[in-house]
């Protein structure tokens, strides 16, 4: 069982359920000030995504992860920023859809401005485990920050248990995805 896959996969879901009810909302009401660590829902929903860019272009190897953190373009409309969040996740489910248990070990080295030779290295689990809660993080977030609109926050924790299968089932059907029953 690939674990990081299950977690991708949910990851997907849980962003596709968040961003289509952000999407119901006004461009003012994406950008309007919140309480929150990022001060407006676009302000957090483009941190998850910039966050998301550098992480998976460190797990795969790609050299440029400074300069694609320092040239992220905030997306201004929540459907716009969707789209792009979809493309994220779909690369990180490819990525973990390749994986294998001893990957888990495999050192990912960072650069933080300083260049690959001096950056962090972690072993490939923990930045996925770390890409995870972060972005688990920021949905939070974003559903406190719903709960003061008109929209109401949808479910987001109903993707990993095999019992809630049942809750899931439409989510999964319009991303042509299918599980064990």
């Amino acid at each position: 069982m690939n674990l990081h896959l299950i977690q991708a996969r949910a990851n997907r879901l849980a962003n596709r359920r968040l961003l289509g009810a952000v999407a119901t909302l006004s461009d003012a009401d994406f950008h309007a000030p919140r309480t929150g660590f990022f001060p407006s829902l676009a302000a957090t929903l483009n941190h998850v995504l910039a966050v998301d860019h550098y992480y998976i272009a460190a797990l795969h190897g790609e050299v440029d992860m400074v300069q694609r953190w320092s040239r992220y373009e905030p997306s201004t409309t929540a459907a716009a920023l969707a789209r792009r969040q979809d493309d994220s996740d779909l690369r990180l489910i490819a990525f973990c859809e390749g994986l294998q248990p001893q990957d888990d070990e495999r050192v990912i080295t960072f650069d933080r401005g300083e260049g690959l030779a001096t950056g962090p290295r972690d072993p490939l689990g923990r930045v996925l485990a770390h890409l995870f809660m972060h972005q688990t993080h920021h949905r939070g977030q974003v559903h406190a920050m719903l709960s003061g609109t008109a929209v109401k926050p949808p479910q987001l924790d109903e993707f990993i248990m095999l019992g809630d299968a049942a809750n899931r089932r439409v989510d999964m059907a319009a991303l042509g995805w299918s599980e064990p029953v």
